[in-house]
């Protein structure tokens, strides 16, 4: 079942949370998430209360202009247990935040992707999200002799989007301050 994402889930998610793609963040950002954006943040669990995967998103930008169209969803993390992976369960927890997002009127929805991480960008182009920009050197590498990993910045226009425009980028590369 679907349900909202509880701060005390985070004393029971490590099965979802321990691979190597899945980022893992401090309580006080959780539970910021939790607070605000309570809508875009479900866990999906079975009958038996063990977690199976989760999204965690929020709604940005200025809701009211509809020059910019920049009030949308963003996708901070989705991800299921690997005991839980290839049964439709992270396609179900996308479509909740793409349902919350619509209510919201919200023009799109984004994510970022590492660019090497193709497993999930095919996934989420399978979900019609396109490669909207490249943000370089979006993640940190963990060794000193790495080079900073690039992100693809990832969209899918909701239905107040029509045109499709907010999926077309003025620039194709980005750095993470812009």
């Amino acid at each position: 079942s679907i349900r909202p994402f509880r701060i005390f889930d985070l004393l029971k998610f490590n099965n979802v949370n321990l691979d190597c793609l899945t980022e893992t963040f401090y309580t006080h950002f959780y539970g910021t998430y939790f607070v605000k954006w309570g809508g875009y943040c479900v866990v999906a669990e079975n009958a038996g209360g063990f977690m199976e995967g989760y999204v965690m998103g929020k709604v940005e930008g200025d809701r009211l202009n509809e020059q910019k169209k920049d009030w949308h969803g963003h996708v901070t993390a989705v991800t299921v247990a690997p005991d839980y992976r290839r049964r439709g369960l992270a396609r179900i927890l996308m479509n909740h935040l793409e349902a919350t997002t619509n209510k919201d009127a919200g023009w799109f929805v984004d994510l970022f992707v590492r660019s090497t991480n193709n497993v999930a960008i095919s996934f989420y182009q399978r979900l019609g999200y396109v490669i909207y920009r490249t943000v370089k050197g979006y993640y940190s590498s963990s060794a000193a002799h790495e080079k900073d990993e690039d992100a693809y910045d990832m969209r899918k226009s909701m239905i107040r989007d029509k045109s499709k425009s907010c999926e077309v980028a003025d620039k194709k590369e980005i750095d993470p301050s812009e």
